[in-house]
């Protein structure tokens, strides 16, 4: 319906496609790649079960990739990890030390006033 993609064959796709596109015929390799884009393997559920197909077509989609749709394509980008700091600007991911003075000046600035709020409250008991 132009709102997926299939596999057909893993075991030919592994061998005879993906090493024209990729460094490597490994299916599970291109699998993770699909999922770090936001692709998902679609799970057919048939009365309630949960259809697991061994050798079957395999089904992968994406919110921005529909047939005839290549404007959408743009907004498919590689999520970026928590654990990882990469960006494509590496600059962003700098505290200007200004910045970082003025974050702690803050702080100490909330410490001090809160340290007032408790010795008031602590006479008025």
């Amino acid at each position: 319906n132009g709102q997926s993609f299939l596999v057909l064959d893993e075991q030919r796709f592994a061998k005879e496609i993906l090493p024209k596109y990729f460094k490597h015929n490994n299916m599970a390799s291109f699998v993770r790649q699909l999922n770090m884009y936001g692709f998902h393997k679609v799970v057919h559920v048939d009365s309630g079960i949960v259809k697991v197909e061994r050798d079957g077509p395999v089904e992968f989609q994406h919110p921005y990739f529909k047939q005839g749709r290549e404007d959408l394509l743009e907004h498919i980008k590689r999520k970026v990890s928590e654990n990882s700091v990469s960006s494509s600007r590496p600059e962003e991911n700098k505290i200007r030390q200004e910045d970082l003075s003025k974050i702690i000046s803050s702080a100490q600035k909330v410490q001090i006033k809160q340290e007032t709020i408790e010795s008031r409250l602590s006479a008025l008991k």
